[in-house]
């Protein structure tokens, strides 16, 4: 979806490979008070804590709402969700 929307947006490539290579074999692991789980591949979402998380976070919302626009009668925007209504299911195909 970050490639995706990237492009949409007019993101030059060389820009997307060093992103999306940030994102390629990322892993991570859960902190409790018993210690450290193993680390696992993370395959979808942002990094958390990363300062060009919300950046990236906008502009995949943006080229969504765009791509709704288009086709769809409304369309609302929250801080971290797209709705998108229509009066009937097929009109959301």
């Amino acid at each position: 979806m970050i490639r995706w929307a990237m492009h949409k947006m007019g993101v030059e490539e060389w820009l997307v490979s060093a992103v999306m290579s940030m994102y390629t074999g990322a892993k991570t692991v859960i902190r409790t008070v018993y210690g450290k789980s193993n680390d696992f591949s993370v395959k979808v979402g942002m990094h958390q804590g990363s300062a060009l998380s919300p950046l990236l976070f906008v502009i995949v919302m943006v080229a969504l709402s765009r791509e709704f626009r288009v086709a769809l009668p409304w369309e609302l925007l929250y801080a971290d969700d797209l709705v998108v209504t229509a009066e009937t299911e097929e009109d959301l195909i």
